[in-house]
């Protein structure tokens, strides 16, 4: 079972509306909000939170009242709630969360500008040469697309960028495959183009329970 949230923070710049929910989550995230000077950070994390919020009432709890841990290289997760995973994303004014029942990573992405130095020096060949082969838009668009499905992956398995960009493959094809040796499992990717933004969700397809330490 998987469920994706989306939120544009631009529904969120009128102070009252900005405080109604705000009032409504955790003091730890309170915190989080207050901690970032740019009014454009203030909005995502209250989305963050807003959608975090909105995952977990689906479960019959809210996030007010659920503790969240961090793992080893960083990624949240629920220690108390162990059979619910989650991961958040945001970029320029989208928010998107995904809730599912087994390890899950997202990623969302503004189509901005496009660095081909970066993928040529960090992607794998394979995935260079996609990118190269479209023109103008649609390289652009290859590029977030492989960006996007590679950031989602190694949130899904917890690594971080712990993980080297280049030691696992993406092939785009009519399904989507992830070659990887960091473990024996495998990975259900989907993504989807809205308007500016590309986004990428990677879900472990063997349903487990969290096995994250908790970061000291």
């Amino acid at each position: 079972m998987k469920q994706v949230y989306k939120l544009n923070t631009e529904s969120l710049e009128d102070p009252e509306i900005f405080f109604s929910f705000y009032e409504k989550l955790s003091k730890k995230r309170r915190q989080k909000i207050d901690g970032y000077r740019m009014k454009k950070d203030k909005l995502l994390s209250l989305g963050a939170g807003i959608l975090i919020d909105k995952g977990l009432e689906t479960y019959g709890l809210r996030e007010i009242n659920v503790r969240i841990a961090e793992g080893k290289y960083g990624k949240p997760y629920f220690p108390d709630y162990p059979d619910i995973h989650f991961s958040v994303s945001h970029s320029e004014k989208m928010v998107i969360a995904v809730f599912a029942d087994t390890e899950v990573g997202c990623d969302i992405e503004y189509m901005d500008s496009v660095n081909l130095e970066l993928a040529e020096k960090f992607f794998c060949k394979s995935e260079y040469e996609f990118i190269m082969r479209h023109q103008e838009q649609a390289r652009k668009e290859a590029f977030y697309r492989i960006w996007t499905i590679k950031e989602s992956f190694v949130k899904a398995v917890g690594c971080g960028m712990m993980l080297p960009m280049d030691e696992f493959n993406i092939k785009i094809g009519r399904n989507i495959q992830v070659e990887q040796h960091y473990n024996n499992e495998e990975y259900g990717i989907e993504d989807w183009q809205e308007g500016e933004y590309h986004a990428a969700l990677c879900w472990n397809r063997q349903q487990r329970g969290n096995r994250m330490e908790e970061k000291k």
